[in-house]
C-alpha cells in the first residue's frame, strides 16, 4: 500500500479550512466546492478542480494571501481577458477573487492540451496543429509590446549560475560550448534594442487547450514584462527537450519550421531572428536543470 503524502494532506486541510472561512464570509460563494487537488506548489499556491456560482472552475489558492500576489494576477486576468475573446485566441474567464483568503477561482476549459494533441495525432498532422500557437502568443503580447534597450547579460547570469547546479557530468560538457556560444552573442545583442512585453510566463503547449479552432490559453495571470522571446523559447524548448519536432526538421535543438513560424508571425527584424531568439533558447536550454528524479528519457 502506498504511504499518503503527508505534507500534501497537511496542506490540503489547510486549504479546506481556509476555503470554509471564506464561504462563511462571502454570500457569493454559496454553494461553491473545492474539489481535487491538481497541483501543489509548497509554499507559494494550490490549483484545485471545483465550481463557483454555478460553474465549473479552476481555484487558484495562494498560500499568503498578505503579499498580493493574488491580487496582482487578478489585475492581469482580468486585463488580458478583456482583450482576447476572439473565435480563435482566449483566455479562461476570472470568474471570482476573494484578496483576504487568496482566492482566484477562474472558468474550466474543456478541451485537450495541444501537447497532448500533438501525441495523439498522425506526424503529418502535427504542424498544422501547433503553429496557430504563434499567433496565440501575438494576440497575447501585441497590446503591450514595445522597444527597449537589449540586457542580454543578466540573462547570461541566471543561465551560468542554473548551470552550475548541473548534476549529470556528460550534461555539464555539452553545456559548456553553450555559454561560450551565448557569451559571444551577448557581445553582439548588446547596443541593440529588443522587444518587451506583458508575456505569459510559463508558455508552454499544456496550457494551451484546443477545442476545434479554439485555442484557450490558461494558467494566465502570473505574467510580467520580458522580452517576448523567452515565452517562445520555452514553447520551443518544452517540446525540443521531449522530441518532440512536428515538422521533422531540428535547428537548434528545436522544430526549425516553428522557429520560422514564430519569426514570421511577430515580423521578426533580422536581429531578432538570428542572434536574440537563438540566445534565449540556449538560455532556455540552461536554466531549467535537470536532475536525477527526472526520467532517463528526459535527461
Amino acid at each position: 500500500m502506498t504511504k499518503p503524502d503527508i505534507p500534501e494532506m497537511d496542506a490540503m486541510i489547510a486549504l479546506a479550512a481556509r476555503f470554509e472561512a471564506a464561504v462563511k464570509a462571502d454570500p457569493a460563494l454559496e454553494g461553491a466546492d473545492l474539489g481535487e487537488m491538481l497541483r501543489h506548489v509548497p509554499g507559494k499556491r494550490t490549483i484545485c478542480r471545483g465550481t463557483v456560482q454555478g460553474r465549473d472552475c479552476i481555484w487558484r489558492v495562494f498560500h499568503s494571501p498578505q503579499d498580493g500576489v493574488a491580487g496582482r494576477e487578478w489585475v492581469e486576468l482580468q486585463r488580458v481577458h478583456s482583450e482576447m475573446q476572439d473565435d480563435e485566441h482566449r483566455v479562461n474567464a476570472p470568474l471570482y477573487h476573494a484578496a483576504e483568503f487568496g482566492l482566484i477561482a477562474v472558468e474550466f476549459v474543456p478541451g485537450t492540451p495541444l501537447m497532448a494533441l500533438i501525441w495523439q495525432s498522425p506526424p503529418e498532422a502535427r504542424e498544422a496543429q501547433v503553429l496557430p500557437a504563434a499567433r496565440w502568443l501575438r494576440s497575447y503580447t501585441e497590446s503591450s509590446e514595445s522597444w527597449w534597450p537589449a540586457k542580454p547579460e543578466g540573462w547570461l547570469k541566471r543561465a551560468e549560475r542554473a548551470a552550475a547546479k548541473q548534476p549529470f557530468s556528460r550534461l555539464r560538457k555539452l553545456e559548456r560550448p553553450v555559454i561560450a556560444e551565448l557569451s559571444r552573442l551577448v557581445s553582439r545583442i548588446e547596443g541593440l534594442e529588443w522587444r518587451t512585453a506583458i508575456c505569459h510566463g510559463d508558455f508552454h503547449p499544456n496550457n494551451l487547450i484546443v477545442a476545434d479552432t479554439r485555442m484557450t490559453g490558461i494558467d494566465n495571470g502570473g505574467s510580467a514584462r520580458m522580452p517576448i522571446y523567452k515565452d517562445m523559447a520555452r514553447f520551443l524548448m518544452h517540446m525540443g527537450r521531449r522530441g518532440v519536432i512536428p515538422s521533422g526538421s531540428r535547428v537548434l535543438g528545436v522544430d526549425g519550421v516553428l522557429i520560422e513560424g514564430f519569426s514570421e508571425t511577430f515580423a521578426m527584424t533580422e536581429a531578432e531572428r538570428r542572434l536574440i531568439l537563438p540566445f534565449m533558447l540556449g538560455i532556455e536550454a540552461l536554466i531549467r536543470v535537470e536532475n536525477p528524479q527526472m526520467k532517463r528519457s528526459r535527461v
